[in-house]
């Protein structure tokens, strides 16, 4: 009878410990799904994740992936069964899809706080920042950068642009989608222009910037703030943002919690600090966009000097939705040729 005993004592003691696990994770861990820029040494992760454990006494779990749309694609792949508690990185391009998913709950959370260009209200998704897409251009290696959309779709394909994947990409689909709104049904003859230019497409945000700053390419889709890192970080005038007439694409970032995060109280009291001003002070000179609810101090000069866009460009959620495997397909087609 030992063996059928031990093995009893066994199964009880896991038991027991995966009980005392699952009520340490409901009581004190939070698992934030996000992009591998927020959790980078040099993003605004390391300082929300501090900032918030002192809060909370509690742990945070950033788990990353390269980029938004890549981050909407994995928990489209998890479904019921995601571990995020929060996800962080979306952006207003993707929540009328996230939202059809069923997969994220009401945030329940006071946003009167939140100040964004034209305003912003939704039940489930809450801001944490924005931003316009720009082309940011070496100023050593570029006398006359694009002024224009139209300048850069036809313009010299011996000077290169690195862009983004739409399919895995927030400032992809960005690019897609300022390329829609300015060009519409003429956009895939537009995308055949500009593939002369493109020295090539990269999954996220940081592979593209990365080529950039290297030098493998004198233009990189990026933001209107990202001149504000060389300025502040770098002391650096060289890498500026080309002002285009025909407008800048706006983007909000945003975070939600999930229907299994909605078990979790600290998923409502991350949303609640994430619009407070210990979160908002680390986005503008770390994830170097315009905060999205008041700091605690006023932004840093160099934010004066960026290019303010003339007209703010974006499309409505649900028309994105409605459209956006349509308008991939057409990137890809144009991009093929």
């Amino acid at each position: 009878m030992r063996p059928v005993q031990t093995i009893h004592a066994l199964m009880l003691a896991l038991a027991a410990t995966l009980g005392a696990n699952a009520g340490a994770h409901a009581a004190g861990k939070l698992t934030v799904y996000t992009y591998e820029s927020f959790t980078a040494e040099w993003g605004p992760g390391p300082k929300v994740k501090e900032a918030f454990e002192k809060e909370c006494a509690c742990t945070v779990d950033f788990v990353a992936v390269a980029d938004g749309v890549a981050l909407l694609n994995r928990l489209k792949l998890e479904g019921a069964s995601t571990k995020a508690d929060i996800v962080l990185g979306l952006d207003t391009n993707l929540t009328f899809e996230a939202a059809r998913t069923g997969l994220f709950a009401p945030h329940e959370t006071d946003v009167s706080a939140v100040k964004i260009p034209g305003g912003f209200e939704d039940d489930v998704f809450v801001p944490y920042d924005y931003g316009y897409f720009a082309v940011v251009y070496d100023s050593e290696k570029m006398k006359d950068p694009p002024a224009s959309l139209k300048a850069l779709i036809e313009g010299d394909p011996g000077e290169k642009i690195v862009i983004q994947d739409p399919r895995t990409s927030t400032p992809g689909l960005g690019l897609l989608l300022w390329v829609k709104s300015v060009y519409g049904d003429d956009a895939g003859k537009a995308w055949e222009k500009l593939k002369g230019r493109v020295l090539t497409v990269t999954p996220g945000w940081s592979e593209a910037y990365g080529l950039f700053t290297k030098g493998e390419a004198p233009m990189v889709l990026s933001y209107t703030t990202s001149p504000a890192y060389h300025l502040i970080a770098d002391k650096s005038d060289r890498y500026k943002a080309a002002s285009f007439d025909e407008g800048h694409y706006l983007q909000v970032e945003v975070a939600a919690r999930t229907v299994n995060g909605a078990k979790n109280p600290l998923s409502a009291q991350f949303l609640k600090f994430m619009i407070g001003t210990a979160f908002q002070d680390a986005i503008p000179e770390t994830n170097w966009m315009y905060p999205a609810a008041a700091t605690s101090a006023p932004l840093n000069p160099a934010f004066d000097q960026l290019v303010k866009p003339a007209k703010t460009l974006a499309l409505a959620p649900q028309q994105v939705f409605e459209n956006r495997k349509n308008w991939i397909d057409e990137w890809l087609l144009a991009m093929s040729k």
